[in-house]
């Protein structure tokens, strides 16, 4: 494991365990939100989010969280280990909430500079309706030879 990637509905727990995990196994965390958005909550261009990404998945190891599905190819064609947190949309939606209200007005730890949290109704409808994101269909286009990690919430949770 030295090439990871963690997708997931907002409010997964993508950055805290890309946190962890860089901590742990002593790999670089890249949280793709700081990269690939500028101040005042600009999005960088496509072409900037190639160059980007290409930078990134072209060093020896890395943690890189985040889905951005119009590049979602670049990152998963690099990983040598893929987690996916699916989490009810429930749990997703109540902490993308707790996050809001934690930073309002502040910019995250994991957020670009200038990037102040802020309600946003368009980034919970994406949360409340993520069966459409692309990252869903990561399971049908996967290499066998990469490792996949689903982690799913529950009573019994398991990481298979």
């Amino acid at each position: 494991m030295q090439k990871i990637l963690l997708i997931g509905s907002g409010g997964s727990g993508k950055s805290t365990l890309a946190r962890e995990l860089g901590a742990r196994l002593g790999i670089d965390v890249h949280h793709l939100d700081a990269l690939l958005w500028k101040p005042n909550w600009t999005p960088a261009t496509r072409q900037e989010q190639i160059a980007t990404q290409s930078a990134l998945i072209e060093r020896d190891s890395w943690i890189i969280d985040g889905n951005y599905g119009g590049t979602l190819d670049l990152r998963v064609d690099a990983a040598d280990t893929i987690v996916f947190l699916d989490l009810p949309r429930t749990v997703c939606t109540y902490r993308v909430l707790k996050r809001m209200l934690k930073y309002r007005g502040k910019t995250r730890p994991d957020m670009g500079p200038g990037c102040e949290e802020r309600f946003d109704p368009k980034f919970l409808k994406w949360v409340r309706s993520r069966s459409d994101q692309p990252f869903y269909n990561v399971y049908t286009n996967l290499n066998p030879k990469k490792t996949l990690f689903s982690c799913v919430h529950g009573p019994r949770s398991v990481v298979s």
